[in-house]
C-alpha cells in the first residue's frame, strides 16, 4: 500500500510505502500523483519512504516503477529513497547511473537529511 505525505515542504511529492507495494498501487495512486505533479510543468522533488512497515514490491509493480521512470525520465529534479533494504539501495545506484537527475539513498533514521537533501539547491 502506497500513503501520499502531505506533511513536506513546498516542492516536494512524497509517498511512503507500508506492506507490499501492488501493481495497483502504481496504476491507482502513484502514477496519478506523479502525473499531476508533471503537470505543473516543473521538475519534481520526490521522496519515496520504504520503511520499517515496507514488506517489498510485487513483481509486476517493479514493471510498473521501471515503465514510469522511463516515461519521466527528464521529469524528475531529485530523487531521494529513505529505505534499510539492502537490495533496494542497490538497485536504486544502479539507475542513478542511468538517469538525468541525482538520486540518492538514506537510512531510515535519516528521513530528516533526505528531506533537506530535496529541498537544497543542486
Amino acid at each position: 500500500m502506497i500513503i501520499v505525505r502531505d506533511d513536506m515542504p513546498a516542492g516536494v511529492v512524497a509517498m511512503e510505502a507500508v506492506g507490499e507495494v501492488t501493481r495497483a498501487d502504481y496504476q491507482d495512486i502513484i502514477r496519478p500523483e506523479l502525473e499531476r505533479a508533471f503537470a505543473y510543468g516543473e521538475k519534481v522533488r520526490f521522496l519515496y519512504v520504504l520503511g520499517s512497515q515496507f514488506k517489498g514490491f510485487e513483481a509486476a509493480a517493479l514493471i510498473d516503477d521501471a515503465k514510469l521512470g522511463i516515461k519521466h525520465l527528464g521529469d524528475f529534479e531529485k530523487i531521494a529513497v529513505v529505505c534499510d533494504v539492502k537490495w533496494v539501495n542497490h538497485a536504486v545506484k544502479l539507475v542513478n547511473v542511468a538517469t538525468p537527475c541525482p538520486i540518492k539513498t538514506f537510512r531510515v533514521e535519516r528521513e530528516a537529511d533526505a528531506v533537506s537533501w530535496l529541498t537544497s539547491t543542486l
